[in-house]
C-alpha cells in the first residue's frame, strides 16, 4: 500500500527544509517527497497520515551496544520493584545472577522496543551475543559497525551523542532509498535538538509503522 506521510515541517537533511511536507512511501522504498500537494498529486490513490511537527530521516544509536548488553529495560510488570527506567551501572550489577536467558532477552526486546520509540531506525552493533543479533535484525534495524567506545551514560536519545539532526540521523531522506524515517512533535529542528528525541510520535522502519505515540 502506498502512504503518505505528511506533517507542517519536513527536514530532509542535506536540503532546505520544506514547510507543509511529505514523504511517500512504496513498500520499503521512498517513492516521492517535497511539498505535501505535489507528493498528494502525484498519488491521489495513497493513503495519507497526517503527523505534527516534523519529518526527519530515522536516527542512528550509537550507544546500541551498552544500552542491550549494559542496562536491564524492566519489563512493566517489574515496575513495583524495579522502576520503570532502564538500570545501569551498580543497579544492573546487582541483579547478577537473576538475568537468565530469557529475562535478558526480554530486556534486549525492550530495549529495541525503547530505541523505536525514540526514533531510532539504525543501530551500531559489533554485537557478539547471538541473542542479541537475532532480536535486531528480527526488529528490522540496520545494524552499523562499532562507533566507537560507547558513553559513560548511554542514552536511549540519539541527539546526547549526536548533539544535532546531522550528527544523530542515519542519513539524507531521497528517493529511491529505503523508508526510514521519524516523526517528533515539536515546531522547528533547534526545538528538536533542544527537546531530544522522546518528542517522537512516529517511527517508519522499511515503509512499516512500527511506533506511533498514544
Amino acid at each position: 500500500m502506498l502512504t503518505v506521510h505528511a506533517a507542517p515541517l519536513l527536514l530532509p537533511l542535506g536540503a532546505a527544509a520544506v514547510a507543509g511536507g511529505a514523504v511517500a512511501v512504496d513498500g520499503d522504498r521512498i517513492v516521492a517527497l517535497g511539498p505535501y500537494d505535489r507528493v498528494v498529486d502525484a498519488h491521489p490513490a495513497a493513503r495519507v497520515r497526517q503527523w505534527p511537527g516534523v519529518i526527519t530521516p530515522g536516527l542512528c544509536q550509537r550507544d546500541g551496544a551498552a544500552l542491550l548488553t549494559r542496562l536491564y529495560h524492566p519489563d512493566p510488570r517489574e515496575a513495583d520493584e524495579l522502576g520503570e527506567h532502564p538500570l545501569t551501572g551498580a543497579e544492573f550489577q546487582r541483579l547478577g545472577g537473576l538475568l537468565d536467558g530469557p529475562r535478558r532477552a526480554g530486556s534486549v526486546r525492550r530495549g529495541l522496543q525503547r530505541m523505536l520509540s525514540h526514533g531510532t531506525t539504525h543501530i551500531a552493533g559489533g554485537f557478539t551475543e547471538p541473542a542479541v543479533r537475532t532480536a535486531v535484525r528480527r526488529a528490522g534495524l540496520t545494524e552499523l559497525p562499532p562507533a566507537g567506545p560507547s558513553s559513560d551514560e548511554p542514552s536511549l536519545d540519539p541527539f546526547k551523542r549526536g548533539r544535532d539532526l546531522p550528527g544523530s540521523a542515519h542519513g539524507p531522506l531521497a528517493v529511491g532509498a529505503r523508508a526510514d524515517l521519524a516523526v517528533f512533535d515539536v515546531p522547528d529542528e533547534a526545538a528538536l535538538c533542544a527537546a531530544g528525541a522522546r518528542t517522537c510520535v512516529a517511527t517508519v522502519l522499511g515503509g512499516r509503522l512500527v511506533y506511533r505515540r498514544r
